[in-house]
């Protein structure tokens, strides 16, 4: 599997989830000029923000009182939501998704034909920033 960080345009629809249940998720998208049309859902999870990063848990696991200190500077510095840094709010849905380019142009020998594009793609929209990326793929 490939990993990239592209922005992508989606537009939202009902997709096959698991088995033939239809789901409100990418429809299609464009991806480095290319149309994409999703085939069917893999896999849905949210990921949050990195908890494990922030000045409670250092404070919890005895980070001492100097970090207890800076992280209480950040925190006035970035404002509400944000500790130490990391916004535990912060959270990303990632879409696996089957995708394929349909119909491709004629084969160069004359001969009509389909030529597909198929591949699984990883979908990211980020809460935060409000946009999509393509992070995966395995085509």
């Amino acid at each position: 599997m490939r990993r990239y960080d592209d922005p992508v345009d989606v537009r939202r629809g009902q997709v096959a989830g698991a088995g033939t249940v239809l789901v409100e998720g990418p429809e299609q998208f464009l991806w480095r000029g290319r149309l994409w049309r999703v085939t069917a859902v893999v896999a849905h999870w949210v990921e949050t923000g990195a908890w494990w990063q922030s000045s409670g848990v250092h404070a919890v696991l005895g980070a001492g009182e100097r970090a207890d200190e800076r992280a209480d500077e950040r925190a006035d510095e970035q404002g509400a939501g944000a500790v130490g840094g990391t916004d535990l709010a912060a959270e990303r849905e990632v879409w696996r998704v089957e995708a394929d380019r349909g119909m491709a142009s004629a084969r160069a020998d004359g001969e009509s034909g389909a030529r597909t594009g198929r591949g699984v793609f990883d979908l990211v929209f980020d809460w935060a920033e409000g946009g999509w990326r393509l992070t995966r793929c395995l085509d």
